[in-house]
């Protein structure tokens, strides 16, 4: 039996430990409206995730009316070059020396306490809206969320997930590899390797909405009662699969290594949707872990 005194300091041990194993959850949230079903997508999370004691941030981009220009005013002080702004570059310099714009900062903040970055929004021409892009090119920027050294598996944000979650205006079949949209994998590849693998994020599978606007109000909840299951095992989920970093040669311009391309030379398909090695894309690759 435990005395008052071990019982005080059991509390406090249990407790630090409930404390240092609780996970933040970044949403990074792009539409007009309050009304929206996606307002009622991030809704869900929000509840979902701080039901299992997450800590839950939430940047409202419309809300915020976060800039979407990456321009030389996202620097507080004078430009290192004003004869040739180079953004990357300046703004590099500007983090490293503490003079960079304040809601960039916020932001920076926000992703260092970060477990698990959510992007959730409706899909615009094939992508992401345009202040969500701007979010991407001012946030994470050169030095804090990637180097040419640190990219991709080696990347800064390596220990940290990441996942999109988005509603379509176009039904699923049109998404198909037979469909007018082409194959939602090739869709997503840009975003999902070229913006959040490349800064080293473990890439979760996606959830997509599909066409909800075409849906009946009871269809609809059954997709947020589906997202409220899988928002239970996010935590805990795998992520979609790219090729590491050392599966490419420097030396030859980061080709892809011969002894990888001999293990994929009896695979009937490509190794992944952008490193395809003229075969058949592998199917599903950028929808479902462990294919």
């Amino acid at each position: 039996m435990l005395d008052e005194g071990e019982m005080f300091w059991d509390e406090v041990v249990n407790g630090n430990k409930q404390k240092s194993a609780a996970k933040t959850v970044l949403i990074v949230y792009a539409h007009q409206s309050a009304g929206s079903f996606n307002a009622a997508i991030k809704d869900a999370a929000v509840d979902v995730l701080k039901k299992q004691d997450c800590n839950v941030l939430v940047s409202d981009l419309y809300e915020m009316k976060f800039k979407a220009t990456a321009t030389k005013e996202d620097i507080t002080e004078a430009v290192k070059n004003p004869e040739h702004f180079c953004y990357g570059e300046e703004t590099m310099l500007a983090w490293q020396e503490g003079r960079l714009a304040s809601d960039i900062v916020e932001e920076h903040k926000k992703l260092k306490e970060a477990d698990i970055v959510i992007f959730q929004f409706p899909m615009y021409w094939f992508s992401v809206p345009a202040i969500m892009k701007g979010w991407m090119d001012r946030v994470f920027t050169l030095g804090f969320a990637y180097t040419s050294e640190k990219r991709y598996s080696a990347g800064i944000f390596r220990e940290k997930k990441a996942m999109l979650s988005f509603t379509t205006g176009s039904h699923e079949t049109m998404f198909s590899s037979n469909g007018i949209n082409g194959d939602i994998n090739v869709t997503l590849w840009p975003v999902q390797n070229g913006v959040l693998n490349y800064c080293g994020f473990q890439v979760l599978a996606p959830q997509v909405f599909w066409a909800p606007t075409h849906l009946s109000a009871e269809d609809r909840d059954s997709l947020l009662k589906d997202w409220r299951t899988r928002l239970q095992g996010l935590l805990s989920e795998v992520p979609l699969s790219f090729p590491p970093v050392d599966s490419f040669d420097e030396v030859e311009g980061f080709q892809l290594k011969p002894e990888v391309h001999e293990k994929q030379a009896d695979s009937p398909f490509g190794l992944t949707v952008g490193h395809h090695l003229e075969k058949p894309l592998p199917p599903h690759s950028q929808m479902k872990a462990g294919v």
